[in-house]
């Protein structure tokens, strides 16, 4: 009985480390009608890192309906989108060395997933973040909130 009982906790704590691993991994879906499939992502304060995958459901390529993830302040969404568009494809829609973003994804096409790991060392519970999509005309549509709980 008491093997048993150590299998059982030892199973429990298995599962909780793992429940806690799967805290800091977050997958968000994205489509061909310019939409993300959450308005909303959270990851714990103890995450020091998240590791986040963008998957492309849709069917269109990149070229066409591509699209990306990026995290910023709410307050500089509209001028990294904008700085975005000026730096181009080649750059992700994202300005090279902008302090202002947090993370984000390279542009991916329909069929297409992709992941990023980044740290939220700079960033606090405090702050209101937005992610969106930083590929031209996309922005003011496929958004949401990130939040650190």
């Amino acid at each position: 009985m008491k093997v048993i009982n150590k299998v059982a906790v030892a199973a429990l704590c298995i599962s909780a480390f793992q429940a806690s691993a799967n805290d800091c991994e977050l997958t968000i879906e994205s489509n061909d009608m310019m939409q993300f499939s959450e308005k909303t992502l959270s990851v714990p304060s103890k995450c020091e890192e998240v590791k986040l995958t963008l998957v492309h459901t849709g069917k269109l390529p990149a070229a066409a309906m591509g699209h990306n993830w990026v995290l910023t302040e709410k307050k500089n969404v509209k001028a990294v989108a904008s700085d975005g568009m000026r730096a181009g494809v080649k750059n992700s829609y994202v300005k090279p060395n902008d302090p202002r973003v947090f993370a984000f994804t390279k542009v991916i096409g329909g069929g297409e997933s992709t992941s990023i790991t980044f740290s939220t060392k700079n960033m606090s519970k405090d702050l209101e973040y937005n992610f969106f999509c930083s590929f031209p005309g996309h922005f003011a549509i496929m958004k949401g909130s990130f939040k650190i709980v």
